[in-house]
């Protein structure tokens, strides 16, 4: 990265887009605390976060951020539900208290009805819900998330934008979003562009362009 400088506010959805191998996803993997940084610092909610030592700062992520990446990674032998809740039981959430907010956040993102299949038996759409189900339970501050409708039919990537808007709204959660659609990108408050690793608009300069959810 070459001297990156953004802010995002809370309850804001941002697009960063550009094209391939600008950086997009390790800027998103530096801003979360995935990848470490040299120099400068990132602050969430007030938090220095390349401040804490490893098992603090994967702690951090657990309670506060939420993600979404285009291949799902839900683990295959597991049940959408079983995935949707191994975030709480990792943050040491009593299992009873996990399936429950597990079951009502696969409600909120349509999949009450599929909640004890594989991710086998459930289509790309039904998949990535359960992933942005997993992404929400621990009620998050912010939600990363790395080309969520790259893998995905026209179709189905518009009822998956939908559904982060319609989250964005109702729970003021803040979503960073990178990827390669236009179409993702107008939907979002404003987009942020990249040109070999560094950002060359942050969406508020002159000339760029400040988009409205909807």
């Amino acid at each position: 990265m070459n001297g990156a400088d953004l802010q995002v506010q809370r309850g804001e959805m941002v697009a960063i887009m550009g094209p391939s191998g600008c950086g997009k996803t390790t800027l998103l993997n530096c801003l979360s605390g995935l990848d470490e940084i040299d120099s400068g610092e990132v602050l969430i909610e007030g938090v220095v976060l390349h401040d804490f030592p490893d098992d603090e700062r994967s702690d951090y992520r657990a309670r506060r951020m939420g993600f979404v990446f285009q291949l799902y990674n839900l683990l295959p032998v597991l049940t959408a539900v079983e995935n949707v809740e191994m975030p709480l039981l990792v943050s040491g959430v009593a299992a009873s208290e996990a399936r429950q907010r597990s079951l009502e956040i696969l409600g909120t993102v349509g999949l009450s009805q599929r909640a004890h299949h594989l991710p086998a038996a459930l289509s790309g759409g039904e998949r990535q819900r359960a992933t942005i189900a997993r992404a929400l339970v621990n009620q998050p501050t912010i939600v990363w998330a790395d080309e969520p409708t790259g893998d995905l039919d026209s179709e189905t990537a518009d009822q998956i934008v939908d559904l982060m808007i319609d989250l964005n709204r109702s729970n003021g959660q803040t979503f960073v979003i990178v990827t390669h659609s236009q179409d993702v990108g107008d939907r979002a408050h404003r987009i942020v562009r990249m040109r070999d690793g560094a950002i060359v608009d942050d969406g508020h300069a002159s000339g760029g362009k400040a988009n409205k959810v909807g």
